[in-house]
């Protein structure tokens, strides 16, 4: 069985050989194929290169497109820096007032250079991989993207202050979002992952208001053109737990401070988890023991459509024993 068929199976709650392992490597991959990450994030090339090769040496199941939040931001015109070999910065704000927004348009992904040059890294994937692993593209969800224009504090009080301005500018984060997400389904993309860390941090009530329906939308879009989605809202997401499958998403990534047993028992059939260990405590910190403990701990409590992963991106100076703990440990319990 190989990853794409074992992926495939457990989104359905099928019989695996072992439990996927769906670890996010972004910086670390760059650093183990010795790439700046500059170029990492700018040349689809070195993307490509360092997931396949992280995928082969460490047992990941899944190549991802995704390796920071500001590739619609540059396309919508916002001032991205790109660091010799840091992740990618944005300075300023796109949208200062309210009536910048007459300004902003959804932008024709294969006409913008960040987002065409991940929509290069899915053609290649689709290319090298035939079929041995599924490919993972990546867009930021609306209130994720809308903090990016407008910036967190503000957003935050514009959600209070000005709700209609921000149900403008979540209509236009939604549509550009579903636009960039069918290109990458168009490559080849099997699953779209779609980040919204926002949502975290605004609460049930004004979670089904700004973030919910804009997810809904984006996943039954996806959906539509035959590929998956995988949602991602990093933090302590235990507030929403039992309204983010509403969002049709596939699989949800739960993170480090999230019981998982608990939010494995309140998605039940609805969709699949994916966590939960603490990527820089346990990853980054911690030794192939407490790795093997902390992926033992998360297997104990899984049901049959849970994936196992850190709660978010492995951090760049994980040790190289460390990620293999986690595909060897999930080999021997598979046994």
């Amino acid at each position: 069985m190989n990853s794409y068929e074992r992926v495939l199976r457990r989104v359905k709650g099928e019989s695996v050989d072992k439990i996927p392992n769906l670890n996010i490597v972004m910086t670390f991959a760059a650093k183990y194929i010795g790439a700046p990450y500059k170029k990492y994030v700018t040349d689809y090339r070195y993307l490509v290169d360092g997931n396949i090769t992280c995928c082969e040496k460490f047992g990941i199941d899944m190549v991802s497109a995704i390796s920071d939040p500001c590739r619609e931001l540059h396309g919508f015109g916002g001032n991205v820096i790109f660091p010799e070999d840091d992740v990618p910065r944005y300075t300023d704000f796109l949208l200062k007032n309210y009536s910048d927004i007459k300004n902003l348009s959804v932008v024709n992904p294969l006409k913008s250079e960040r987002m065409w040059d991940r929509i290069k890294a899915i053609e290649l994937y689709k290319k090298d991989l035939s079929g041995d692993y599924p490919i993972l593209g990546w867009i930021e969800g609306a209130l994720a993207e809308a903090v990016l224009l407008r910036g967190m504090t503000n957003l935050m009080i514009d959600l209070i202050e000005a709700p209609e301005f921000v149900h403008e500018l979540l209509e236009i984060c939604t549509e550009q979002a579903i636009t960039f997400g069918l290109e990458q389904v168009k490559a080849g993309a099997d699953f779209v992952g779609v980040g919204d860390s926002a949502a975290s941090l605004i609460g049930p009530k004004h979670y089904q208001t700004f973030a919910l329906p804009y997810e809904e939308k984006i996943c039954a879009a996806i959906h539509n053109a035959g590929a998956r989605v995988k949602l991602h809202i990093c933090g302590d997401i235990t507030p929403i737990l039992n309204l983010m499958p509403l969002s049709g998403a596939d699989i949800i990534d739960i993170d480090w401070m999230v019981d998982f047993g608990v939010a494995i028992k309140t998605f039940s059939n609805r969709c699949s988890a994916c966590g939960n260990f603490d990527p820089v405590n346990v990853m980054l910190r911690g030794t192939p023991e407490s790795v093997r403990q902390a992926v033992r701990k998360c297997v104990a409590v899984v049901s049959n459509n849970t994936f196992i992963a850190a709660g978010c991106e492995v951090p760049r100076e994980t040790p190289i024993e460390n990620m293999v703990a986690v595909d060897e440990t999930l080999r021997e319990l598979a046994l």
